[in-house]
């Protein structure tokens, strides 16, 4: 996407003194960006250069990551490091997004069409009020700036979405509403629960946002997905069916749902996309949407830490 230098972001350091420009450490930046919407919040980068980086002139892909603040909890660097020490992968940039002071807030879906956010009702609250703001902010003004100040692959091939939990919900988001920014997406236990009403598990079964975003929608071409879910990230089980909420709502996700009383919502497949259902037992690099099961795992950033090398490998593997 071709950017205007005088409407892109403006970036400031984050230091512990009071440096100008950069804060750097060993191929580690950390910057300060402008966002109009959230101001005066101002939103935390960390970019993570690869090996290598200033003795080349070669162009890198980019990896996008909500929750930048859970990038040492999640071993990105280490992970990284020993990917890169096993010729595993390719060499990639990472830019990890600090989340919002307001984290429920921002990691929603939105309808970039209309112009608003997609909002549902959970525990602790509305979600997602500002998924719209944060979602364009993303991929109109962040995408650009890094475009423009690193030597990025600017294509959607070249630009992958990542997070978790709620963060992977906004990611889904972002590849479902910029395919022509996102090529790949990668969504952590993603929290597909969101519903627009949660009257009674029957309702929210029917009314879940991400799987309404899909059952209206057509397959957006080139976008490649791959999410990842714990077996055991929790016990409840609103369907009856034996699956935990999270695998199933994943699942659903990917092959559609159809409840007991005959109730229908298209899947990705049901799209054209094919799927690969469990990667883990089928592995394959070759289909559209990828389902991950991580053996035990629960909802953390343990789990999250044991996924992070198997969907590096998936993104940006050698072979």
């Amino acid at each position: 996407m071709a950017a205007n230098p005088s409407a892109l972001p403006q970036a400031s350091a984050l230091s512990p003194g009071n440096a100008r420009g950069e804060s750097r450490n060993e191929g580690v930046l950390h910057l300060l960006l402008d966002a109009p919407a959230f101001a005066p919040e101002k939103i935390k980068l960390t970019i993570y250069l690869p090996p290598g980086y200033s003795r080349t002139a070669r162009r890198y892909p980019v990896l996008y990551a909500n929750d930048g603040q859970d990038m040492e909890a999640v071993g990105l660097q280490s992970t990284l490091a020993q990917l890169y020490r096993d010729k595993a992968i390719q060499p990639v940039i990472v830019v990890a997004i600090r989340m919002l002071a307001d984290r429920a807030s921002g990691y929603g879906l939105s309808d970039r069409a209309a112009a608003r956010s997609l909002v549902g009702g959970s525990p602790i609250g509305p979600i997602g009020t500002r998924a719209q703001d944060y979602s364009a902010w993303v991929a109109t003004a962040l995408v650009p700036y890094v475009d423009a100040h690193y030597r990025t692959r600017q294509s959607a091939r070249g630009r992958t979405m990542l997070g978790w939990s709620l963060g992977a919900l906004n990611a889904f988001n972002l590849g479902w509403q910029y395919p022509e920014v996102f090529g790949q997406v990668g969504a952590f236990s993603p929290s597909f629960w969101l519903a627009a009403d949660r009257g009674s598990t029957t309702v929210v079964q029917h009314t879940r946002l991400a799987q309404a975003m899909v059952d209206r929608g057509r397959k957006r071409a080139g976008l490649r997905m791959w999410f990842a879910v714990g077996t055991a990230e929790e016990t409840k089980d609103r369907d009856g069916d034996g699956i935990n909420d999270t695998v199933d709502d994943t699942q659903d996700l990917l092959q559609g749902y159809r409840g007991a009383d005959g109730f229908r919502l298209r899947g990705l497949k049901q799209l054209g996309y094919t799927v690969n259902m469990d990667v883990a037992k089928h592995p394959s690099r070759h289909a559209d949407a990828t389902l991950f099961l991580l053996p035990g795992g629960v909802h953390n950033q343990a789990s999250w830490k044991r996924m992070l090398p198997v969907f590096l490998r998936w993104a940006y593997g050698r072979h």
